[in-house]
């Protein structure tokens, strides 16, 4: 054979192989990537000179695929994989050659490779968009339900104010009336605590629903929490629950209903000191950015299962024991959080324990 028949019977298995590339990818199922890249590897392999004497490797962050091991310090090419213009991996190709051999690679396979990883890169591009797409839809839905259960739950509690006024209005005169009767007394008492209690869940709900009344000022987030961290102080002793404070400065403004902004932080810190262990650490964190002030919780507990994190600031949605919470605190603090105009994210952290991050707009 001679030189010309030989470069173009080699451009024809180059030509091949991308067309085999881009059908394996085009009919890629993206919960078997592995398969894929697998495929990819031992296509661009029959695509070489010497497809007996070479051997790829596909390696990223999340996969390494090669068609038999080999060292990289031997004769290799390779090229970048890139997804979003950000290096993410590379294919690499090796030639198994002994020192009596005077072969090497031919410059259009360099060329072959750099389409290949190309190819690839736009694959996982692909594969990131449907991911943050699946994302954006649950986050949307997500907030739809909360909006639809807001509505539902302001109307709940709208129609509970009335009558456990009645019931607590109507239990004191009964109390005066009957203050002979010390059964009588004790059981009026009872029902007036459970009626209190019924109207504290009612005014969680309103804050869930975002129908307290508001009054916004201009506020420093840092004199809250230490305040906040002052008060809870027993409780975190008690608990025998350590905590750390990272602050940037000393100031972080924004503007935000100052009761409200309270309850944000005291549910928060009051849900980590619950889940935290003894000796654990629970830890706050404030600063900003260019737009909004950040408040960081984080604990050292058993942090969320998988298949509660879409359940997180649902009201009545608790982990806790029966009677040891109404599943409101969270959804009170979402509720308040998105009433000015904010964001707060639930998420394990690497090791163990939960983070909740919420973001305030800064006081302009």
């Amino acid at each position: 054979m001679n030189t010309t028949e030989a470069a173009l019977k080699e451009r024809i298995k180059e030509l091949t192989c991308l067309y085999e590339v881009s059908s394996i990818i085009a009919n890629t199922d993206f919960e078997f990537i592995e398969d894929t890249l697998k495929a990819i590897a031992f296509s661009l392999k029959k695509a070489f000179q010497y497809p007996e004497k070479t051997d790829v490797l596909i390696k990223s962050d999340t996969w390494a695929i090669e068609t038999n091991p080999f060292s990289e310090d031997h004769l290799t090419i390779s090229s970048s994989i890139k997804i979003f213009n950000e290096v993410n991996g590379k294919i690499i190709a090796h030639l198994n050659t002994s020192e009596i051999e005077e072969i090497n690679f031919l410059k259009e396979e360099q060329s072959l490779l750099d389409n290949v990883a190309l190819k690839i890169g736009n694959l996982f591009e692909r594969i990131e968009i449907q991911k943050n797409e699946a994302s954006l839809k649950r986050q949307m839905e997500h907030a739809d339900r909360l909006s639809i259960l807001g509505e539902i739950t302001a109307g709940i509690a709208h129609e509970l104010n009335t009558p456990l006024a009645n019931i607590l209005g109507f239990s004191e005169l009964l109390k005066d009336e009957l203050k002979s009767d010390k059964k009588a007394v004790s059981d009026l008492d009872k029902i007036i605590q459970n009626a209190i209690f019924s109207r504290e869940v009612v005014k969680k709900l309103m804050f869930f629903a975002c129908e307290m009344p508001q009054e916004k000022k201009s506020i420093n987030l840092i004199p809250n929490i230490k305040n906040a961290i002052k008060l809870l102080d027993a409780t975190f002793k008690k608990e025998q629950v350590n905590y750390k404070l990272i602050f940037e400065g000393d100031e972080l403004w924004l503007r935000a209903d100052s009761v409200q902004l309270t309850q944000i932080i005291f549910n928060l810190l009051i849900n980590a000191i619950y889940f935290s262990p003894k000796g654990g650490l629970v830890t706050i964190t404030a600063q900003s950015s260019k737009k909004d002030i950040i408040l960081t919780i984080s604990d050292e507990g058993e942090g969320f299962k998988e298949e509660d994190m879409d359940k997180v600031f649902q009201p009545f949605f608790t982990t806790k024991p029966q009677g040891d919470g109404s599943g409101l605190g969270l959804s009170v603090v979402h509720g308040i959080v998105a009433s000015h105009q904010g964001s707060i994210v639930a998420k394990n952290n690497p090791k163990k324990g939960a983070t909740f991050i919420i973001k305030l707009p800064k006081d302009s």
